[in-house]
């Protein structure tokens, strides 16, 4: 499917978007699907011993659940770049809030640079930078 890219302008914030709370089943879920069975993931009392608060999701699920919101929105044919950075862990029963920010229209190339994040309880989990194609100004 080749759907045309939307138009973005410099400073506009994307519709925002929030999942959660996160369910040990989600955790889960993702992990079969990627084959990550680190006991962090679904081991509670190995997750206590390591220092954390409990069980908690694979920064791969926070990055997967951006670029999908992202991609609902630009649509993802229209993605050329993403790039993350993970910022702290999120625990079973927390909310994600994905928001993003156009920082800047190439209107000679139709791109635009978007920074993005997901964040719970105004902590940031994953923040992520992608190029998108934009439609270009007439």
């Amino acid at each position: 499917m080749n759907r045309p890219p939307i138009a973005l302008v410099p400073g506009a914030e994307l519709p925002a978007r929030c999942i959660g709370p996160i369910t040990q089943t989600d955790i889960v879920r993702f992990a079969g699907a990627g084959g990550d069975f680190n006991p962090l993931h679904h081991d509670t009392d190995y997750a206590l011993r390591a220092g954390l608060p409990g069980v908690i999701s694979m920064g791969q699920m926070q990055a997967g659940l951006l670029a999908a919101w992202l991609t609902d929105l630009v649509h993802v044919e229209h993605l050329l770049s993403y790039a993350v950075r993970f910022a702290s862990p999120l625990a079973v029963g927390e909310t994600l809030e994905l928001s993003g920010r156009v920082e800047s229209v190439d209107p000679d190339t139709g791109t635009a640079e978007l920074s993005l994040a997901a964040r719970s309880a105004n902590r940031a989990v994953v923040t992520a930078s992608a190029r998108v194609r934009t439609a270009r100004a007439n």
